[in-house]
């Protein structure tokens, strides 16, 4: 019985035997689906939306086609302006106060009597239009946005696509100064034109000439759909994106959503939350021994005295924002009706904000850094549109919502990304702490000067980074 026993007892380990490496693969397989799994890069979700009035049209395709846009101007339009400035009213600012209570009234007085009497706004439209400018319809609203190509390409060099977008309280003219030096870097002296840009410049949706969204919910990740959506009508499959502020938000999110068409993200601003226990031992330990958390000594004087740079100075600095994150509308009326007003809200950000020592000074050393023709220029794009509201309504959208302007812990940025991080910016994110979310840093850099408007205030540091960060991309 034993010896009949035994062909099968072979036959059986015989089939035992064929299963092992079968299973073996089986396993394998399981192993390298997991392992692949853990490093698939997770995108956020691009979605779709209806952003016009009403309910989204069930039949019919929406008009793709993008058409040449001119602004204009008319004389009703400048009488009903002096109209309102010759009638406008003002508070006494405190002896002393300078900047530290608001826009000094003292100094709002000259600047109404130059906008009144000096600042030509049919000559600052005629600089406006010296770029092309644009509207396209997406996902029910018209985009506005300028897009200007390179005079002359240098033999063999690619010219790349470049999307730069703005945040509050600025707009598209912010980059008016950087187009030139980024579409024709040859003729501004910046390393002889071996990369060369085309710039696209949108409008944020309810901000300037883009309109404003009619339904409630349009965010950032909204508007990076529909500023891929953008560049995907021009043609682009692949491209840089590039902001600060809400520009920041947009094209962190862009990268997030398509990573694939993002070449490259650069950054003059990074928004991190200040969380986790990791990052509190960071914080505590950072100011004595910086070494063992990463820090460097820039970023030591950059961001010690901790309390004193990132909670006094933002709570003085972000009342703005909680007004604008819950109850846009109410104060939005009075700025939509008197330029003053309108003025005095916007252009004491572009004082504080380009340097938090100009508090000390009477007239917020604004004229340092700008010209009031470029001031008022970026004042009148909100006024005659009408968008100030519209541009506030844009904080609660975002902020109701997790993980707000900061980008989602849980998906992390994965593309090649360049980080300008400019002295005066509102807060500094060191290399160490932004590595958390940006997963491919390739250029950091300390910039010598500058603040929180970086193409409107130093254009040229911002171009050179740019230039610099694309030029490391394209070796990769």
């Amino acid at each position: 019985q034993r010896i009949l026993c035994l062909p099968r007892s072979f036959e059986c380990s015989q089939k035992n035997a064929a299963l092992v490496p079968v299973a073996a693969l089986g396993l394998g397989g399981i192993l390298v689906c997991w392992l692949r799994s853990r490093h698939k890069i997770k995108t956020l979700e691009m979605g779709d939306g209806w952003w016009g009035s009403g309910e989204r049209p069930l039949k019919g395709k929406e008009d793709e086609s993008i058409r040449p846009f001119k602004i204009e101007t008319s004389d009703q339009e400048i009488e009903d302006l002096h109209y309102r400035l010759d009638r406008a009213r003002y508070a006494p600012p405190l002896e002393g106060a300078a900047f530290h209570y608001g826009f000094n009234s003292n100094y709002l007085r000259k600047v109404v009597a130059y906008w009144r009497n000096q600042f030509d706004w049919s000559k600052q439209v005629e600089v406006l239009n010296k770029y092309p400018h644009f509207l396209t319809t997406i996902e029910g609203i018209n985009i506005h946005f300028i897009h200007v190509k390179p005079s002359y390409v240098p033999h063999g060099r690619a010219v790349q696509p470049l999307l730069m977008v703005h945040g509050w309280p600025g707009s598209f003219y912010e980059f008016y100064k950087i187009v030139p030096l980024l579409t024709e870097p040859a003729k501004h002296g910046l390393a002889e034109g071996d990369v060369v840009f085309e710039v696209i410049c949108p409008s944020i949706p309810g901000y300037g000439f883009s309109e404003a969204p009619h339904q409630k919910g349009f965010d950032t990740v909204a508007t990076a759909r529909i500023f891929h959506k953008l560049m995907n009508r021009l043609g682009f499959k692949e491209y840089y994106v590039q902001g600060g502020d809400w520009g920041s938000a947009i094209t962190t999110n862009m990268a997030q959503m398509l990573p694939q068409s993002v070449k490259g993200l650069h950054l003059n601003m990074v928004f991190v939350t200040i969380q986790g226990l990791g990052r509190m031992i960071s914080v505590m330990l950072g100011a004595y021994v910086p070494w063992l958390v990463g820090l460097t000594r820039e970023d030591v004087q950059r961001v010690y005295p901790f309390a004193q740079k990132n909670i006094y100075n933002i709570l003085r600095e972000s009342g703005y924002l909680h007004i604008q994150a819950t109850k846009p509308d109410t104060a939005g009326c009075g700025l939509n009706d008197s330029p003053v007003g309108l003025a005095a809200y916007m252009l004491e950000k572009f004082s504080t904000w380009t340097d938090n020592s100009f508090l000390d000074k009477d007239d917020g050393a604004l004229e340092s850094k700008y010209s009031l023709d470029e001031l008022l220029t970026n004042v009148m794009i909100y006024w005659v549109t009408s968008s100030i509201v519209s541009s506030m309504r844009f904080y609660k959208e975002n902020m109701a919502k997790f993980p707000g302007p900061a980008a989602d812990p849980r998906l992390g940025v994965h593309v090649p990304t360049g980080i300008a991080a400019f002295p005066q910016e509102l807060t500094h994110t060191p290399r160490t702490w932004a590595k958390d979310i940006f997963k491919n840093i390739v250029t950091y850099s300390y910039m010598p000067r500058g603040g929180h408007f970086a193409a409107f205030e130093e254009p040229k540091l911002l171009a050179q980074d740019i230039m610099h960060f694309v030029r490391k991309v394209e070796q990769l």
